[in-house]
């Protein structure tokens, strides 16, 4: 296996210049190595009390069909109950200066060129899974220089299968440079990637119960198929699980406080409005799109759709309008004041993996699949969509696909090819897409996205304040 699940991307200027390399001494290693230990042996023991009954009867019936000689005891190969994990204290050597011995070649030398992160530098965070290691990579894209290369990975516990970078740190005042990781276990990890060599998440949403520790369950009961951060309320992370619920998290104290549950089938797609702060977006597999008022925990409309939802999509241009693509090919646009579609159509002949939206060039849509096509469509015509042009990436099946922030013109996407899983795609190289997107009054720049997002934010804060103005003054007449 060697595919790539999960991939975005990080705005220039946020990450550090030089990330902080962690250096853990002996102590501090062979802590982490305990508490990790601890934990799987914890688990293993509960799997083992679940099955105990099953192996003792297993092994009493292998016993009266053992008539000849078993040299190599195959009868109770399937029944070694010895600790499947390597004894990694065992592997730990250090000397008094808490060095490892049997590195010998110290590198003093950090500030190379290609460790720094320059201000024009876009980092695109990497979910990788290749036979049993899964990886979070980070890699640095620079446009104007033309590279693109892996700066520094982190190793993870489990199959990655959501990404979403945040810069909300309760444990500093100033932005951060983070993301969250949702898997195939219960609890979501939120990684620093300001930091080099580190073993553990700055922080984790979410815990498992243990009956040794006298702990119950906190969030999920299942993996985590998508995550979504509110960038206009930083401290509230969405998560939708194979357990047919979609958590609020507080990110100040770790702790769902929002639980919606009027699901049907595992949550696959999240995303939040990019105005109206309080609305999200979901996608089920059971062909319903809905969008709920999370402030009054309410569902305000769903959506009927041809097959399982893949992924959703605000068009940012125009908020009013919402993007659903299916696990049988197709994608269908939604007017959110309207009961149906406004269009449907087969984009593709399998899942529609991939669903992004430009974020500076009005109408331009690009669509990838497990087909292994990728397709640019313009959406300018709200009510005829049109493919522009497609192409086959060598990509194996595509699994997911990106949009740059800063340039609305680069795409990246990944997929299973074994040789070839990953693809930065820049529209303009492609002659018909660049005239058919070179209108300047369709493209805008981020100042001005960002203009007009602000100006909008502004007049949704003054209607709050007449409201709240309007509450008071009302209280001082009834007194």
């Amino acid at each position: 296996m060697n595919v790539i699940p999960c991939i975005t991307w990080v705005r220039r200027g946020v990450a550090a210049a030089v990330p902080e390399k962690v250096e853990l001494k002996a102590d501090e290693l062979e802590q982490i190595i305990r508490e990790t230990q601890s934990t799987l042996e914890e688990e293993d023991s509960g799997e083992e009390a679940i099955s105990s009954n099953t192996k003792s009867n297993t092994k009493n019936t292998e016993k009266s069909l053992a008539a000849g000689f078993d040299e190599y005891n195959f009868q109770t190969y399937d029944d070694e109950s010895g600790n499947m994990y390597c004894n990694i204290t065992t592997l730990a050597s250090f000397e008094g200066n808490g060095k490892d011995p049997f590195i010998t070649n110290d590198d003093e030398d950090s500030e190379k060129e290609d460790d720094i992160i320059k201000a024009d530098d876009n980092l695109v965070l990497i979910g990788h899974v290749e036979g049993d290691a899964s990886i979070l990579e980070v890699f640095v894209y620079n446009e104007r220089e033309g590279s693109f290369y892996c700066h520094h990975d982190i190793l993870l516990p489990s199959f990655p299968l959501c990404i979403e970078w945040l810069n909300y740190d309760s444990a500093d005042t100033k932005p951060g440079n983070l993301c969250a990781i949702g898997n195939m276990t219960p609890i979501i990890e939120v990684w620093d990637l300001d930091l080099i060599d580190c073993l553990e998440p700055a922080y984790k949403l979410g815990r498992k119960p243990s009956k040794k520790r006298k702990q119950k369950r906190i969030g999920h009961r299942d993996a985590v198929l998508d995550v979504a951060w509110n960038q206009n309320y930083m401290h509230v992370l969405a998560s939708g699980s194979v357990d047919q619920t979609v958590l609020l998290w507080d990110l100040e104290n770790c702790k769902p406080v929002t639980k919606l549950d009027s699901f049907n089938e595992k949550i696959q797609a999240l995303k939040w409005h990019p105005q109206e702060t309080h609305r999200l977006l979901t996608g089920c597999a059971d062909k319903l799109v809905r969008l709920f008022d999370c402030k009054e925990e309410a569902l305000v409309q769903s959506w009927e759709v041809s097959g399982e939802v893949e992924r959703v999509l605000w068009n940012h241009f125009d908020p009013n309008y919402c993007i659903a693509s299916t696990d049988n090919g197709y994608i269908e646009y939604f007017d959110v004041r309207g009961d149906k579609p406004l269009w449907q159509i087969k984009a593709h002949e399998k899942e529609v993996t991939g669903l992004s939206l430009s974020t500076s060039c009005q109408g331009l849509l690009v669509t990838c699949s497990n087909d292994g096509i990728t397709k640019v469509w313009d959406l300018l015509d709200q009510t005829a969509p049109t493919v522009i042009w497609e192409q086959s990436n060598n990509l194996g099946a595509i699994q997911c696909l990106a949009a740059n922030p800063d340039d609305g013109f680069i795409f990246v996407a990944g997929g299973d090819n074994k040789a070839h899983n990953l693809q930065v795609l820049d529209l303009r190289e492609i002659p018909i897409l660049r005239e058919r997107f070179a209108d300047a009054g369709r493209v805008m720049s981020n100042n001005s996205v960002m203009k007009i997002k602000q100006e909008i934010m502004d007049v949704a804060d003054d209607m709050e304040d007449m409201e709240i103005e309007s509450l008071q003054s009302s209280n001082v007449q009834i007194k």
